[in-house]
């Protein structure tokens, strides 16, 4: 662990170094092929970053933040698009966090300040209930061995959707906290999605999906329109989009367990492309299920697919003892101060 702690300080100090590099290059570089050239560099940096950890929490975070969201994000600013790019420019003090944390300034026009009081408060009581159930969960695995395989992998689901509700709620608080401004909530209560399309397109995990959207969808299906009606160019921006959310899947999966790459977790969003591609045809014909059939229809498509191709790779490199014995040992250096390998870790829960 104290090698782990002193790698993480490290490539984070980096990455700042970085980021101040990028933001003194959009100074003086204007945007386009010359700009990317210039930022290259560091989006090759932030790809090899993560390598350098080896726990299942620094190092699949530090995959997420930087390896994906801000490469992206580099990526737009290169041409002088996305949250990183402005007129006059954001302030460095801006531009770092929003470079390489999971968040984005929401928008304030035409709101008032009661009906965004009444959003945090709303907020703040969703965000108790989910962490309460989220406790209540990790109790649960106390008692593993008397539920099913299958009734845990529907636990895992909900495990996954907790954990990183709870974490980019928490960096988005620290952000907010040191820019003074408000952020759009990274969920909106997925567990209520009427189609896939609503599920991953406005519900599930919304800063990725602000990312690839300007990044992959909106490209492709612009190059795509030279060859084909809007029709099907959409349809191609749609798989593609997925096919690149998968093959980023696949890296972060590889940066957590450090297993050879499987294609699972590619096949999983290239099918789920193919259903949002069939849904999209759907609608265009006009028709539509009602709510009460959708909403519980998704959500088992959803589950059915987690169970078949995405939770299969991810529970090979044994989240639960690895994410066990990590916790075991950030307490100990909590209440001790003394820095342990979590492989040393003994789990009181396994």
């Amino acid at each position: 662990m104290e090698g782990e702690v002193g790698n993480f300080i490290v490539v984070w100090i980096v990455v700042f170094a970085c980021l101040l590099y990028c933001y003194t290059i959009g100074k003086f570089i204007p945007k386009g092929t010359t700009r990317l050239l210039a930022l290259s560099i560091v989006t090759c940096l932030f790809l090899w970053f993560p390598l350098k950890l080896t726990t299942m929490h620094l190092g699949g975070l530090t995959s997420f933040f930087i390896a994906w969201l801000a490469n992206f994000k580099l990526l737009l600013f290169a041409y002088g698009k996305g949250p990183l790019s402005s007129d006059p420019p954001i302030p460095l003090s801006r531009f770092v966090p929003m470079a390489c944390l999971p968040i984005k300034i929401a928008s304030t026009h035409s709101r008032s300040e009661s009906p965004i009081q009444e959003t945090k408060k709303t907020a703040k009581k969703g965000y108790l209930v989910k962490l309460s159930l989220f406790g209540m969960l990790l109790k649960v695995y106390d008692y593993n061995q008397y539920i099913h395989p299958k009734v845990m992998m529907s636990l895992y689901c909900f495990h996954i959707y907790f954990m990183l509700e709870i974490v980019l709620d928490m960096v988005a608080y620290v952000a907010r906290t040191v820019v003074q401004m408000e952020f759009e909530p990274p969920f909106d209560e997925p567990y209520l999605a009427t189609s896939l399309q609503d599920f991953w397109g406005k519900r599930w995990n919304l800063m990725v999906t602000s990312i690839l959207h300007p990044t992959i969808y909106d490209p492709v299906r612009s190059i795509s329109l030279r060859f084909a009606s809007r029709k099907w160019a959409s349809l191609v921006a749609i798989f593609t989009t997925f096919l690149v959310s998968g093959v980023m899947h696949e890296f972060i999966f590889y940066n957590i367990g450090r297993l050879k790459p499987s294609g699972e977790v590619t096949c999983f969003f290239l099918l789920h492309g193919v259903l949002v591609s069939i849904e999209v045809c759907i609608k265009r014909m006009g028709l539509h299920l009602p709510t009460i059939v959708s909403r519980p229809l998704t959500l088992g498509c959803v589950l059915v697919t987690c169970f078949w191709l995405f939770f299969p790779p991810f529970l090979r490199f044994k989240p639960e003892v690895r994410g066990c014995q990590e916790t075991v040992a950030f307490l100990e250096f909590v209440t001790t101060g003394r820095l342990i390998s979590p492989s040393n870790a003994s789990c009181p829960y396994i």
